[in-house]
């Protein structure tokens, strides 16, 4: 049996994603062990896996959801600068206390998430095996397909590649912290210096949780990448207590902005109006950002919650208004729910686009959101039922995909003979 270490950021979506493949990983028999920061402690040991702290100088107890509370009241370009400010420091963390924690824990092998910078380059420096994760959006870049901070739709013509290269150019402008404090540690450490920003992700096997038909065609994967379907699971959860009896029977509308990008309030008070008058009845989930108490009232009297037990929710929700996080948004269509999503940052416009894109959901961008346009959209999924149809054809691709056990397999195959594991 090999011994995994789990690399991704301590928040709730990335270790939503990595925790399900470590406790499959244990249920075959590994030994695995968190690396990151103190906040994720608390999730992985009640996960049942083992955690080692590095950073606690940097990252004490309390400081990434503290930073998190932070980039959640910022949007757009300004959400995406503090979010690659986060990212260094978290990259120097990692090239610097890493490869010793790695060492003395006897981990033999690491699943890396593909938005933890630097974790590449200590596996190459200890010369073990890693698999790349996709907990987001895809982020192999290629001409054709838009960057994942934009709202683009995919479109093959010339004019398209042109736009896609400038936000690529941006992009890599605006990451340049990052790259640069990686290319310093590689330069210490005798390794090369990938001419990409893919060229850094593992050549053994990536997987993806999308589904491959929630993403643009592809041209220039590497042959060993895989999409596996999303890896849901209520491990590492905390068991949420929820009125259920205060549903009313009438069309369900649940409303969540993640546990990041939940802190604009006027955003809940847009999407209680857009519903107010419709025969429907709107669930808000906070995220935890505030007590709903402190929620000022809101239009149509929505049943608010600080968090919502949402895996569960999702079986009785006939539509859900979403920031497009990517677990969210693979959770809808687990369930072939379509959605109305307002992107906020990150990869969410990206995310959102291939939403509109597959048919499953229509897209307010935040910067456009107005209650009558966000009215309008509610009402076309509501009422059209080609949305429904195309989040069950989703819905059924992703029960074809595999999901965890898939991905597992594809690990331990790759761990295992040290090949590339082709798709």
């Amino acid at each position: 049996m090999t011994h995994f270490g789990l690399i991704c950021p301590a928040s709730t979506g990335h270790l939503n994603t990595m925790l399900p493949l470590g406790y499959e990983l244990q249920k075959r028999g590994h030994r695995v062990t968190f690396i990151g920061a103190l906040d994720a402690k608390p999730k992985i040991l009640a996960a049942g896996l083992e955690f080692w702290a590095i950073g606690e100088a940097e990252f004490p107890s309390g400081a990434i959801a503290q930073s998190l509370t932070n980039l959640g009241k910022l949007s757009g370009i300004a959400a995406m600068k503090y979010t690659i400010s986060l990212f260094k420091e978290s990259a120097v963390v990692m090239l610097r206390d890493a490869p010793k924690a790695i060492k003395a824990a006897g981990v033999e092998a690491v699943l890396i998430d593909q938005v933890s910078p630097g974790g590449a380059a200590v596996a190459e420096f200890l010369d073990i095996p890693f698999i790349t994760v996709c907990s987001a959006v895809v982020l192999n870049r290629e001409e054709s397909i838009p960057p994942h901070f934009t709202n683009w739709r995919y479109h093959p013509a010339w004019w398209a590649r042109f736009r896609n290269q400038a936000g690529y150019k941006l992009l890599t402008t605006i990451a340049k912290p990052i790259t640069q404090v990686i290319a310093e540690y590689r330069q210490e450490w005798n390794l090369p210096i990938p001419s990409g920003s893919s060229d850094g992700f593992s050549q053994l096997a990536q997987i993806s949780q999308q589904p491959a038909e929630l993403e643009f065609p592809r041209q220039h994967l590497p042959k060993w990448f895989h999409f596996t379907g999303p890896y849901h699971s209520p491990v590492g959860r905390d068991s949420v207590a929820f009125p259920y009896e205060k549903l009313t029977g009438q069309p369900l509308i649940y409303a969540s902005l993640g546990t990041v990008q939940n802190r604009l309030q006027y955003v809940f008070r847009d999407i209680a109006q857009a519903c107010e008058g419709l025969d429907v009845q709107l669930v808000m989930s906070l995220g935890g950002s505030l007590e709903p108490e402190a929620l000022p009232k809101l239009p149509g009297e929505p049943l608010v919650v600080k968090y919502a037990p949402q895996l569960e929710l999702l079986k009785k929700t006939t539509l859900v208004i979403t920031h497009a996080g990517m677990n969210t948004t693979l959770e809808c269509l687990t369930n072939g729910v379509p959605m109305v999503a307002i992107p906020i940052a990150n990869d969410q416009p990206g995310i959102a686009a291939r939403i509109a894109w597959a048919g499953a959901g229509e897209v307010v961008p935040v910067n456009k959101l107005s209650v009558s346009k966000l009215r309008e959209a509610i009402k076309r999924v509501l009422t059209q039922e080609s949305y429904k149809q195309n989040a069950l054809r989703l819905q059924e691709s992703i029960r074809q995909a595999g999901g965890a056990s898939r991905a597992v397999d594809i690990v331990e195959q790759a761990v295992s003979t040290g090949q590339p594991v082709l798709a």
